[in-house]
């Protein structure tokens, strides 16, 4: 007795089976290039925006992030701070910002969306080195005089901006600390890079 053969059966499951193996593989190389789409830290860094959780930063402390390969400073200012930025205007070379360094939104005298919530972008305007932040109880020890009411101070060549970013007169740097855009998510979430209009 000889055993008869269905080819189309044997067809329709050779079929079948190679559909599903070849699925199989495809999802799996699939997985790991979807995941290369979301972006990564250097992706960030380079331009992407950047979330930053603002809730731990306690009145006078400072973080610093990195956004397009630059240091990006948050402050969170005192009422006190806050109280003496008026006082500082006629030692400034641009009090009220004409020279356009800071978003629209940020063209204020405190250069901020929120008054407590300095952003700035942390490299100094005359020769791109990184200033320092000097509180106001630091000012004897940096040599920087008893009226001193705290800022950045550039080490590289000496120019000083107060704790909104502004340059003193007489200074090296031309300008005014850039402010980035950005916005806020929430009260404790801060986007550097990003805006009520998009990606900057």
């Amino acid at each position: 007795m000889t055993n008869s053969v269905d080819n189309s059966k044997r067809r329709f499951l050779t079929t079948a089976a190679t559909v599903v193996v070849g699925g199989a593989g495809a999802a799996t190389m699939a997985i790991p290039f979807v995941m290369t789409m979301a972006p990564s830290a250097r992706a960030q860094a380079a331009g992407a925006p950047v979330e930053v959780p603002i809730d731990k930063i306690a009145p006078g402390q400072q973080m610093i992030v990195e956004w397009r390969k630059k240091p990006v400073w948050i402050l969170r200012r005192t009422e006190e701070i806050i109280a003496d930025l008026p006082s500082l205007d006629n030692k400034l070379a641009d009090p009220n910002s004409d020279m356009m360094q800071q978003p629209e939104y940020c063209k204020n005298e405190l250069r901020a969306i929120r008054d407590e919530i300095l952003v700035l972008v942390g490299v100094c305007t005359h020769l791109g080195c990184s200033p320092t932040h000097v509180p106001k109880v630091e000012a004897a020890s940096k040599g920087l005089g008893d009226d001193w009411k705290g800022g950045f101070f550039c080490p590289c060549h000496g120019s000083k901006f107060d704790f909104a970013g502004r340059v003193y007169k007489g200074m090296p740097a031309p300008t005014n600390l850039a402010v980035p855009p950005y916005r806020f998510e929430g009260d404790n979430l801060l986007i550097i890079g990003e805006d009520t209009q998009g990606v900057a």
